[in-house]
């Protein structure tokens, strides 16, 4: 049976007016702005040596992806500051390059404690702290709660698991996680950056390196680890590790031509 334009049309519309109204329904809840204001400036340590405008900017665009990706705890209740920390460590790493903006994640799923890599929180090896989904789980992120906030907590550490997961997401955009972010990096320091991972992975490998050994993993999983250093503690970093600093920096903070 063939149904008249018209009667198409109109039941187009009903379904546009009820999707509309359920997305405004399902609106994500933000913190209140003073509120947000007060956690970065007693937990995020790269926010607080900021300039005024500087941190003005960094504010907006945590709200922007705040307002873009939902963050939901599974199993327990999250505040408004669980909210903006994770917000805080998806822009820390792309806050030196100011269009930018995530395309591959939706969700950030908060669990109370350690899971295995099937995602359970329940069973053995529960060794994962934080992980970037693939498959059926693709566009989502997984955080330990514990971790999420030690990450900002701890300002001892070179550790922040957070700021690590959303460097996976910069380091995928290109289609892989390779620890060579193509997509961020400026092509002339693809192979020095290359020679200096192996090098470096080498160093840890035999005991002689301060970054965690998981950073020999792979090189994906270098560039991970030595970014979370290179955010937690640039000044110890950049003294112990001068020509990965630098690195570092044109990775982050030297925006690719496009």
């Amino acid at each position: 049976m063939q149904y008249p334009i018209f009667f198409v049309l109109c039941f187009g519309l009903v379904l546009f007016v009820v999707y509309s109204l359920f997305k405004k329904k399902k609106a994500i809840a933000q913190p209140a702005v003073d509120k947000e204001r007060d956690i970065l400036g007693k937990q995020v340590q790269f926010y607080q040596k900021l300039n005024a405008a500087d941190k003005i900017e960094f504010e907006q665009r945590m709200r922007n992806f705040l307002q873009k990706v939902r963050i939901e705890g599974i199993d327990l209740e999250i505040d408004d500051s669980d909210k903006v920390l994770v917000a805080a460590a998806a822009i820390i790493p792309i806050f030196g390059f100011k269009n930018w903006e995530y395309r591959n994640i939706h969700d950030v799923l908060i669990y109370p404690t350690s899971f295995n890599r099937h995602f359970k929180t329940k069973g053995k090896e529960r060794d994962v702290l934080g992980m970037v989904g693939n498959g059926a789980m693709e566009n989502q992120m997984i955080l330990s709660i514990d971790e999420l906030r030690n990450g900002f907590l701890n300002t001892t550490s070179k550790s922040n698991t957070a700021i690590h997961e959303f460097v996976h997401l910069l380091d995928k955009d290109d289609g892989t996680t390779d620890g060579l972010p193509e997509n961020l990096m400026p092509h002339k320091y693809s192979i020095p950056w290359l020679k200096r991972i192996h090098e470096e992975i080498a160093l840890i490998q035999k005991g002689k390196s301060d970054i965690s050994y998981y950073g020999a993993t792979n090189e994906g999983e270098f560039l991970a680890v030595a970014a979370e250093y290179f955010f937690k503690q640039p000044e110890i970093m950049e003294k112990k590790h001068p020509e990965l600093y630098g690195l570092l920096q044109h990775i982050f903070l030297t925006e690719a031509p496009q």
